[in-house]
């Protein structure tokens, strides 16, 4: 079976008895796997104060991934703008960029990452720019510029000064913008910039927004046509029953972020499969059952392929969210390397 092509979204999810370090380790080498089997790029999200979310920088984790990489593109789904100086980002994507050259995406997104008080610790607390998501137009363009070899001027009483995120660029990294909601399908179409919308974390809306895309989109220097994928989460495993069984902590995960429960890091899959949730929250983690790609990889790569279709796209990246079981080594995510193996094999058979 031929297909889309595949892609990796990665939260570096930090499971029960596992530490920061072997989480990085975990995801490391998973890169290392999407690497050697064809996958086109890896990303890593912005979340802050999570306990089961080690993914809280993607400067810092794009240079140690794409160190461990040979030939996958790296990047960021995404960084959220408004934490953060466009100056900043800028420096640090276009330094990826000269240390990588050819395979640094920038993901750039408006939500917090994070709850309310975080939120304010990251912009306000330590110094962030106020105003961050009413400005975010201005931002993403100014954040552009400065990574172009031109800079952006910024205009002063006295006259023009030059902003440079290096002092000479000869390539950019790929921007794209992320979101959730029509105001990120807009903003994209008027700005000529590739978008992704967040279908694995809601699995409503995708298909309006990319068509409100499509429509509304301007070419501009950076891009001629419309560029989009799909994002989902997934699970694979030799037989049904097992990939159920390993999406059971990642379920109960989500079903807990929506409902209000406090966080906690990851359970494995014998502590989901004991979870009160899985009778209480019934409704809710079957609703997100039915959005999610589940199964041996046959199927599984049917699914993919007929949901690209649907979407009118040509890659699918895809969130790896098997989980492990209590006796797996702290240093690895087996069930997530054996989605990506399994996957790309049926994909490609």
């Amino acid at each position: 079976m031929t297909g889309p092509q595949l892609s990796v979204l990665d939260l570096i999810p930090v499971r029960t008895g596992q530490t920061t370090a072997q989480a990085l380790q975990a995801s490391t080498a998973l890169a290392g796997i999407a690497d050697e089997t064809g996958y086109r790029r890896y990303w890593v999200a912005e979340h802050h104060n999570m306990p089961a979310v080690a993914s809280t920088n993607p400067p810092v984790l794009i240079a140690l991934l794409a160190s461990a990489t040979d030939r996958i593109r790296v990047g960021s789904g995404g960084v959220m703008l408004p934490n953060h100086a466009p100056l900043v980002v800028a420096e640090q994507f276009s330094l990826l960029e000269a240390a990588f050259p050819g395979r640094i995406d920038l993901g750039i997104g408006r939500a917090p990452g994070s709850d309310p008080v975080t939120n304010w610790a990251l912009r306000y607390g330590g110094g962030g720019t106020e105003g961050g998501v009413e400005q975010f137009d201005e931002n993403v363009q100014n954040l552009i510029k400065m990574m172009s070899p031109a800079g952006v001027g910024l205009q002063l009483q006295d006259g023009t000064y030059t902003l440079h995120a290096t002092p000479k660029a000869v390539a950019e990294p790929t921007i794209w913008l992320l979101g959730s909601s029509d105001y990120s399908a807009r903003l994209a179409a008027e700005r000529g910039l590739p978008y992704v919308f967040a279908h694995h974390f809601s699995g409503q809306g995708t298909a309006a927004a990319l068509q409100l895309y499509r429509d509304s989109f301007q070419p501009s220097e950076l891009l001629d046509q419309p560029r989009t994928f799909l994002t989902l989460n997934v699970s694979v495993a030799e037989t049904a029953a097992e990939a159920e069984r390993l999406a059971l902590p990642q379920l109960i995960q989500m079903a807990g972020l929506r409902s209000g429960r406090p966080l906690a890091p990851q359970l494995t899959v014998e502590e989901a499969e004991r979870d009160d949730y899985l009778t209480s929250q019934a409704p809710l983690i079957n609703a997100m059952r039915t959005k999610w790609v589940i199964g041996e990889p046959e199927d599984a790569a049917r699914r993919i392929a007929k949901l690209a279709e649907e979407f009118g796209v040509d890659e699918v990246m895809i969130n790896p969210v098997a989980g492990a079981y209590q006796a797996t080594d702290s240093v690895r995510a087996p069930a997530r390397e054996q989605t990506l193996r399994l996957l790309a094999n049926a994909m490609t058979d």
